[in-house]
């Protein structure tokens, strides 16, 4: 009805722009605009008519046409999303042993917090140190060292080897990966040391810290013992047991660790050492009969 209104009054104002402007075509006009109006109101008035006779034989849809008009309109509720945060590196590693409580006692520390304390400034002169040397955060290489020296305790292996081969493997990067699949801190092959795995979340764990250490610490320890030396073990452990050098990855790890030694019982160390001079190259000095001959 609104179309036609609009249409109606469309076509007028054509007629009335088409045609010179007089009093007979103006009261046309207006009887034209009138009926439309009165057309219009009319459909109004009988479809508001209609509707009150349907919610009066329908009394139901009423009461839920009031009850919906009462309600206040809520608007919708805004979604927070929670900020993205990566995890915390204390999480990655594992939680100190709690304490002892007894009766009437102060609290006694469990071994490995007797053990920790008992080295603490070792692992202090240790730690800063390899920061230092690898450019590593003073809070990450300490919570490092420590894990080293937790897990050789626990599987009895000298600490400052197994961060020396630390330091060779990665530079202390716990996401490092070599062309061969070697990964995290000691650079382990997961794929073939997988059963090592199984008991710290399978395979994915090797870019754990603490998971990668354990792992490598243990693969060490093995293979010193069946090499009968800490060199042979290293050997193995670069994969070079059936060469005939190792490329020098043997001497690297014990030069690390003999430095390592040093820098625990309170030795200055340098953290960055100088390429080795170039050899001077011998030149014989020509005769004065080859000069002469020139």
């Amino acid at each position: 009805m609104i179309h036609r209104f609009n249409g109606a009054t469309a076509k007028l104002a054509q007629t009335m722009a088409s045609q010179p402007v007089t009093w007979s075509s103006v009261s046309k006009t207006a009887r034209g605009l009138l009926t439309t109006m009165q057309h219009t109101l009319t459909f109004f008035g009988v479809s508001a008519l209609a509707m009150m006779a349907l919610l009066y034989l329908r009394p139901e849809l009423a009461h839920e046409a009031s009850q919906l008009l009462a309600q206040p309109v809520k608007p919708a509720p805004l979604v927070a999303r929670a900020p993205v945060q990566a995890p915390a590196l204390s999480a990655l590693m594992t939680a100190p042993a709690p304490a002892v409580l007894v009766d009437n006692q102060p609290p006694i520390l469990a071994l490995d917090d007797k053990a920790i304390k008992a080295n603490r400034k070792q692992q202090e002169f240790v730690t800063t140190w390899l920061s230092k040397r690898y450019r590593v955060a003073g809070d990450a290489a300490d919570m490092l060292v420590s894990t080293a020296y937790s897990t050789a305790r626990e599987i009895k292996l000298d600490p400052l080897l197994i961060l020396a081969v630390m330091a060779i493997e990665s530079g202390l990067n716990p996401f490092a990966e070599s062309p061969v699949g070697a990964q995290g801190l000691m650079q382990v092959m997961s794929k073939i040391h997988h059963e090592k795995f199984q008991d710290m979340g399978g395979t994915r764990a090797a870019l754990n810290p603490v998971a990668n250490i354990r792992v490598g610490s243990l693969i060490l320890k093995e293979y010193v013992k069946r090499g009968g030396s800490v060199e042979a073990g290293l050997k193995t452990y670069v994969g070079a047991a059936a060469f005939e050098t190792d490329q020098g990855y043997g001497s690297r790890v014990m030069n690390e660790y003999q430095k390592l030694k040093l820098v625990a019982s309170g030795k200055k160390v340098p953290t960055f050492t100088s390429p080795a001079a170039p050899k001077p190259v011998m030149v014989e000095k020509a005769s004065q009969e080859q000069i002469a001959g020139l």
